[in-house]
């Protein structure tokens, strides 16, 4: 089954050279229009990867791909135009895999398409074509379908925020995001000075994931950095 690539663009010329090309190259496209059609199609179709501009009617790229972030970690290419770096720096701390500045050469979108995929779906075991929905570390098994987190078997209750974050940390695990990327993602909003926000969150957390929680063996903090989510965790017998 060949690979779907969402394109959202407000220039049409754009939509359909990109399905030209990335057709052609043997993939799947949906187009969509503006922001809403492209977040209809996200809900409603399975997306394994996007290609969003930043300025679109409806809703904007920037936006959408928060709101993509909150159910899916596909890769995400943004299209901006020349020059705007501060589209780029804050697409790219949202969760943007990728960057193209307007204008650009169709082959080269094709291969940083092909790339991504093959980064995410081919050379990650732990992903699978089209979805993953479900994430074991140690004894615990989070199912993004049903938005659940298990522990031993037993479902945790988490609130929103606290399900959006373990989300995030779960979906990469061994990455360090920083606290400004956590907020980012969890609350929809562009980060201010915050640390307490974040700790206490992050405490709660491991109060219901933890044996320990003063000596945590899945969500470590990383000093001046961040925190990141434990590729692997063994417990002994």
């Amino acid at each position: 089954m060949p690979y779907t690539i969402l394109i959202a663009d407000d220039e049409s010329e754009i939509l359909e050279v990109l399905e030209m090309f990335l057709e052609n190259d043997g993939l799947s496209v949906i187009k969509a229009n503006n922001g809403l059609e492209a977040l209809n199609a996200v809900n409603q179709e399975r997306i394994d990867m996007a290609i969003i501009d930043i300025m679109m009617p409806e809703i904007d790229g920037l936006k959408l791909l928060k709101k993509i972030r909150e159910k899916s970690n596909i890769p995400v290419l943004i299209l901006s135009a020349k020059g705007c770096d501060n589209d780029k720096i804050i697409g790219l701390g949202l969760g943007a895999d990728d960057y193209v500045s307007k204008p650009f050469n169709p082959l080269e979108i094709v291969a940083r398409v092909h790339a991504q995929l093959r980064r995410f779906y081919n050379l990650n075991p732990d992903k699978t074509h089209g979805a993953n929905t479900i994430i074991k570390i140690g004894n615990l098994e989070l199912n993004t379908d049903e938005n659940t987190l298990k522990r031993k078997d037993k479902y945790i209750e988490l609130t929103n925020r606290e399900y959006r974050i373990i989300k995030l940390l779960m979906e990469s695990p061994g990455r360090i995001f920083t606290k400004k990327q956590i907020f980012e993602n969890a609350w929809d909003d562009y980060f201010v000075e915050d640390d307490s926000t974040i700790m206490v969150h992050i405490s709660n957390i491991r109060s219901k994931i933890e044996e320990d929680t003063k000596n945590p063996v899945y969500l470590k903090t990383i000093k001046g950095l961040g925190y990141k989510f434990e590729k692997k965790v063994v417990f002994d017998e």
